[in-house]
């Protein structure tokens, strides 16, 4: 089995404006090579926007650290597309274009997932942001990119506080303290099956959870009952995604609710998780 791995110019090894955290790229790289060269596989990395790709060279597509793929989404899209012409793309073209905007967490509060209450601000004016506060019945909030990833375009406000430009449709929310008191754990789906799970933590004085905002992970053993919420997330879906993250944070309730449910290009964390290339060969050769 031949995998392309898909990357943009930004992670790939030898980049002039390679980014900080693409070190995640080298270890999702070496795990997937290690396990797919066991088995007499190939992986093989390629930037998405790479116009000398010859996607039918390959036996599957996996979207992997695409990074900036929110900046040209439609690009991004049509070459999904092309994809798919070509050879089998995980995750699916349909599942990443449903996926990509952050109103996919409404579908799924509708389908009955625990998700953090939202405001949906197609213009987050300063108006907007003072009725939101109002609405939540908090003195701080967190605005999201609609489209977006990595914590790119986020803000934390604070009530009473100048009201930063947000060019983009947001999504608002209360924020919510378990972040910095427990921490954001995040469960890895492989096939749609449960394989380990991480509690990521913020550095001091931060409150985003990404490796280049200093944020640190661990793995964990969930109690049974989060591992059933996680799994409830994915089994809410349309199809079976070859991979997901599922992040989450622990409401006052002590219940989990969904923060995000990561279809497109999640990084998965193989150092944590070593087991994981040999899942993706294994998952891949039942949905091939």
């Amino acid at each position: 089995m031949h995998l392309c791995y898909l990357a943009c110019q930004a992670t790939l090894p030898g980049s002039l404006t390679r980014r900080v955290d693409a070190y995640e790229h080298d270890q999702m790289m070496e795990n997937l090579r290690a396990a797919f060269e066991a088995k007499g596989g190939r992986v093989t990395a390629v930037s998405w926007d790479d116009p000398a790709a010859d996607w039918s060279l390959y036996d599957a597509v996996m979207i992997g650290t695409t990074w900036d793929y929110h900046d040209r989404l439609d690009d991004f899209l049509a070459v999904l597309a092309e994809i798919e012409t070509k050879t089998k793309l995980f995750n699916s073209r349909s599942l990443v274009e449903w996926n990509c905007h952050k109103r996919y967490l409404k579908d799924l509060s509708e389908r009955g997932i625990a998700t953090i209450p939202t405001l949906w601000a197609d213009d987050a004016t300063p108006a907007v942001v003072a009725s939101a506060f109002d609405q939540f019945g908090c003195d701080t909030l967190v605005a999201k990119r609609q489209v977006g990833a990595g914590g790119e375009g986020q803000h934390r406000l604070e009530r009473g506080q100048p009201v930063p430009d947000m060019p983009s449709p947001m999504k608002i929310q209360p924020f919510m303290e378990n972040i910095l008191k427990e921490g954001e754990i995040s469960f890895i789906f492989i096939g749609g099956k449960y394989v380990f799970a991480l509690l990521k933590t913020a550095a001091e004085g931060e409150y985003r959870i990404q490796s280049c905002y200093g944020g640190q992970e661990q793995v964990i053993t969930p109690v049974a009952a989060d591992i059933v919420a996680a799994s409830k997330a994915v089994a809410a879906l349309d199809e079976v995604p070859l991979y997901a993250r599922v992040d989450m944070l622990r409401g006052t309730d002590g219940e989990l609710l969904l923060m995000e449910l990561e279809l497109i290009e999640p990084f998965l964390y193989p150092v944590q998780g070593p087991e994981l290339g040999a899942r993706v060969f294994e998952a891949l050769g039942d949905l091939l």
